[in-house]
C-alpha cells in the first residue's frame, strides 16, 4: 500500500451507501465522497496539466466539504494544506509565501478572502462547482500511477519562534503506518462512530479522518459552539450515538468542571482518547467515575511525528495530584531519551524525548535551516545515516518504566538557584479541590513564577495554602492571577503566549 486512497477505495466498495462524514448541515456516503473527490481531482488536473505533487490550499469552514477537498487533491496526486478561515490575513499570507501554492479550493462565501490573499481567477476552484465536474478516470489513473509512499500527503503549519509558521510535511507512508497502528490498537471498525473535535488544520484530526476511511466508520463533525454548552454537547453525543472521541484535554476538562457528568452522561461512549496537552488526573477521574467501563488512553506526540508516537492505556487508579504517564512507544516507533551530553538517560534521569521511525515528517516545507535544527543524525548511531526528531520535550521514566512528560525544554526554568519543571507546579495546582484550570508562566523580568487560575470558589490565599502541602517553598507561585476563563488558542489549548503577553501590560 503506497497511497491512503486505498482506504477510501476499499470502504467505497464495502460500504458504498454508508455515511462516512456528517456535519450539522450535510452528510456524505463513502461512494459519494469518492465520486465528488474524483470530480475535484479532474478539475485540478486540468489546471495543473497533470503535474504531480503540487501544493493546493483549502480555505473552507470546517465541514464535510473539507474532507471532499482533501481527497480530491489526493486523487490529483497532489498534497493539501488546510487554512484556518478565522486566522488573521497576515498569518495566511506568511503560509502562502512559504508554500507558494498553485491552487486554492474555497466556496463562493469565502471567495473574497481567497482573492485578498492574491489568488487570481485561474487559481481558484469553487467547491460548489468542482464536485459536479466531469470525471476523467484515465487522467486520474495516470497521475496516481507515478505516486510513491514518500510523496507528501499534507502540510500542516505550526507556529514558529521567529513569527513565521513552519510547514510540517507528512507523507503517505507515515499516515498509513499511524492509522494501521491506531485502528488495530483501539479496535476501530465499521461500527465506530467518531465525534470529531479537532480542527482540520490541527494534526489530531488525522485520527478521525483516516481511521474512518480505513474502517468504514462514521465521523460526526461536532459544531464548535457546542463545546461551550456542555448540556447540548452531551445531547449531541447521545443523539448521534457517538462511541469514540479523540479530544484535546481542554474539552474534557471543561465538561468535567461543568459538573454535567453528574447529571447526564454520554450513553454510548466507550472509548475516550486525548492528546495535545497535559490531562490532569483530577478531571480525568471525574470522567472515570461517570463512565467507569470506558477505555481511556493518553496519546502523545508532536505534529512532526504524524500526531502520535507514545500512548498510555489508563490501567489503574490514580490520585488527583499524580501525573498521567504518556506510556510507551507506538508500534514501529522508537523513543530515545537523551541527556544534555547526547547520551541515553539512565534510571529516572531527565532527558529530551527524541523519535526515530517511519512516523517522522519529511521536514519543514521550504525551510531547510529549521529542518536541520530539529531532524538530526541519531547520536547513538555513528554507523549510517539515521534521522531522529528532537521534540524539545523533557521526560523521565517512572518505576514502571512508563514515560512521564515533564514540560517543554524551554519551560524548564532556573529559579532561586533551582532547576524547576513548571509542569510539576501545574499538576499540583490542578489537583486542588475546586480548581477548574491553571497555567504557569515564568516572568523572566521580575523573576517570578506566575500562576493563572480559574475557580469559582478558591482565592489566592486558599490556592497557596493547598499548594504548600504539595510543593517545596521554592516552587510555589510568587504571583497569582485569577481569571474568569482561560484564553484558548485555535487548537483548543491554553494560550500561553497571550498569558505571557498580559504580564507586560
Amino acid at each position: 500500500m503506497v497511497n491512503i486512497l486505498s482506504y477510501l477505495e476499499n470502504s467505497a466498495k464495502a460500504f458504498p451507501q454508508k455515511i462516512a462524514f456528517a456535519d450539522d448541515e450535510t452528510e456524505i456516503t463513502f461512494s459519494g465522497l469518492k465520486n465528488a473527490a474524483m470530480a475535484i481531482a479532474s478539475r485540478i488536473l486540468e489546471l495543473t496539466n497533470s503535474e504531480r505533487n503540487v501544493p493546493v490550499v483549502v480555505l473552507l469552514k470546517k465541514s464535510v466539504n473539507c474532507i471532499t477537498a482533501f481527497m480530491g487533491i489526493t486523487y490529483a496526486a497532489d498534497f493539501y494544506t488546510p487554512l484556518d478561515s478565522t486566522s488573521p490575513q497576515a498569518r495566511l499570507l506568511k503560509i502562502k509565501d512559504t508554500l507558494r501554492p498553485r491552487l486554492i479550493i474555497t466556496t463562493k462565501e469565502l471567495l473574497p478572502a481567497a482573492q485578498s490573499l492574491g489568488f487570481c481567477e485561474e487559481q481558484i476552484i469553487l467547491i460548489e462547482d468542482a464536485v459536479s465536474h466531469s470525471i476523467d478516470s484515465g487522467k486520474i489513473e495516470a497521475a496516481l500511477s507515478g505516486k510513491i509512499d514518500t510523496d507528501p500527503l499534507y502540510i500542516l503549519f505550526t507556529s514558529g519562534s521567529t513569527g513565521t509558521p513552519k510547514g510540517v510535511t507528512i507523507c503517505h507512508r507515515s499516515v498509513i503506518d499511524y492509522i494501521e497502528w491506531v485502528c488495530n490498537t483501539f479496535h476501530f471498525d465499521e461500527n465506530t462512530r467518531f465525534g470529531n473535535q479537532a480542527p482540520f488544520y490541527f494534526d489530531n484530526s488525522i485520527l478521525d479522518i483516516y481511521s474512518t476511511l480505513k474502517t468504514g466508520a462514521t465521523t460526526y463533525i461536532i459544531p464548535e459552539k457546542l463545546f461551550i454548552f456542555p448540556v447540548k454537547l452531551i445531547e449531541y453525543l447521545n443523539e448521534k450515538k457517538i462511541n469514540t472521541i479523540f479530544w484535546v484535554p481542554s474539552a474534557l476538562i471543561y465538561a468535567a468542571n461543568s459538573k454535567i457528568l453528574s447529571k447526564q452522561i454520554p450513553q454510548y461512549l466507550t472509548k475516550i482518547l486525548f492528546c495535545g496537552e497535559v490531562m490532569p488526573n483530577k478531571q480525568l477521574n471525574i470522567w472515570r467515575r461517570a463512565l467507569p467501563d470506558a477505555l481511556y488512553a493518553n496519546l502523545y506526540g508532536p505534529t512532526e511525528i504524524t500526531d502520535v508516537c507514545a500512548y498510555y492505556m489508563v490501567d489503574r487508579e490514580m490520585s488527583d495530584d499524580e501525573p498521567l504517564p504518556i506510556g510507551f512507544p507506538c508500534a514501529n516507533t522508537d523513543i530515545i531519551v537523551l541527556n544534555e551530553k547526547n547520551e541515553a538517560v539512565k534510571g529516572s534521569e531527565i532527558g529530551e524525548l527524541c523519535v526515530r521511525g517511519t512516523s517522522l515528517s519529511l521536514g519543514y516545507y521550504n525551510n531547510p535551516e529549521k529542518t536541520r535544527d530539529a531532524f538530526v543524525q541519531n547520536p547513538l548511531n555513528p554507523y549510517y545515516p539515521e534521522l531522529i526528531y528532537r521534540t524539545g520535550d523533557l521526560v523521565k521514566y517512572n518505576e514502571r518504566h512508563e514515560l512521564i512528560y515533564l514540560c517543554r525544554r524551554d519551560f524548564q526554568i532556573k529559579h532561586m538557584g533551582h532547576r524547576i519543571e513548571i509542569g510539576e507546579i501545574e499538576t499540583a495546582a490542578l489537583s486542588l479541590p475546586n480548581m477548574e484550570n491553571g497555567c504557569i508562566v515564568y516572568d523572566e523580568q521580575a523573576n517570578k513564577i506566575v500562576l493563572f487560575y480559574q475557580s469559582e470558589t478558591l482565592d489566592d490565599a486558599a490556592v497557596l495554602v493547598g499548594m504548600r502541602d504539595l510543593l517545596p517553598k521554592y516552587m510555589l507561585p510568587n504571583r497569582l492571577i485569577k481569571l474568569d476563563r482561560m484564553p484558548m488558542n485555535a487548537n483548543g489549548k491554553i494560550d500561553r503566549v497571550t498569558l505571557k503577553e498580559s504580564l507586560k501590560k
